[in-house]
């Protein structure tokens, strides 16, 4: 019994290696490779195809190869008492939260504009800095390490979330109080956790309630965003600009109109990839204790979507 590995177009003989020397005897099958189907227990996955999962008659455990699930959530068929657990490490946070505050300093400091000024020889010393206050869509994991950063930096910033929550360390508001929440930022930081009840939640409507000139920097999910929303937000005077690093489509076509508006800064998903020596260490650690009938650790709540 052993191991499939489900990730269609990614070399993935890095994380065989890191697994077959951490331990010598889980079998490894590989997609689209799979000759005993009944011979495994456990699946590693990033963007499966959908229903693949039903071939295995045998299947216990459910691991995302990262620290995101909603491209597991997505299909339907899974089976409900099937366990679903992801990847916490502490250099994807490090990763994520140095990406964020690079996004959220370049603003602030306005290294676009200084960037631009050097093009054309101009020196200007007026207004250096843009006033910020941050406000941070999701206060899980990672967005619970930017805002700590960020208060470490004297950096004024608000948290929100799903739920209510009481004695946080932070201004915190719930789904509840957003239009509040987004009168009293102008750097908008989306870190939510990809659910049916988020997506498309950076749209119009949202946009018309922010303080004029919000900075919009999204690092969950593409489809957080909805995307024709974006450039027409811009134009009127809602946002001032925005960082992306996830789309709907990636890599991002060509002729996507993102590409050729100034305001808008692209980066190809890189601002956090998982680390397999990492990963693998605790795929195999919830294999053992799945065959121990142990608790898992890092599962996911299925009704939540994280």
């Amino acid at each position: 019994m052993g191991f499939a590995i489900i990730s269609p177009g990614r070399d993935v003989s890095v994380w065989v290696k890191i697994i077959r020397n951490l331990d010598k005897k889980i079998e490894i099958q590989v997609f689209p490779e799979i000759k005993d189907y009944s011979a495994v227990k456990a699946v590693i996955l990033w963007q499966h195809p959908k229903g693949i999962l039903d071939k295995f008659p045998n299947l216990k455990l459910i691991c995302s190869m990262g620290a995101g699930v909603d491209h597991i959530l997505e299909d339907e068929s899974i089976k409900p008492h099937l366990p679903i657990t992801r990847i916490i490490d502490d250099k994807l946070t490090f990763s994520m939260t140095n990406y964020v505050l690079m996004g959220i300093l370049n603003f602030h400091r306005q290294i676009e504009r200084y960037q631009a000024d050097q093009k054309k020889k101009v020196w200007d010393m007026s207004n250096p800095e843009i006033p910020i206050t941050v406000g941070v869509m999701g206060v899980g994991e990672l967005g619970g390490d930017v805002i700590q950063k960020l208060q470490f930096m004297g950096i004024e910033v608000l948290g929100l979330g799903n739920s209510p929550k009481e004695h946080m360390p932070y201004p915190y508001y719930d789904r509840g109080n957003m239009a509040e929440f987004l009168s009293k930022v102008n750097v908008l930081v989306c870190m939510l956790p990809l659910t049916p009840d988020t997506e498309g939640i950076l749209n119009m409507a949202l946009f018309e309630k922010c303080s004029k000139g919000t900075y919009l920097i999204n690092v969950a999910r593409g489809r957080h965003l909805v995307e024709k929303d974006l450039i027409p937000a811009i134009e009127k005077g809602y946002l001032s600009g925005a960082l992306l690093d996830v789309f709907h489509q990636e890599p991002l076509p060509e002729n996507h109109p993102f590409w050729e508006k100034k305001e808008i800064t692209i980066t190809p998903h890189i601002a956090s990839v998982t680390n397999p020596e990492a990963a693998a260490p605790q795929i195999i650690d919830n294999y053992n204790r799945m065959l121990n009938n142990q608790p898992l650790i890092n599962q996911i709540d299925r009704s939540k979507g994280y």
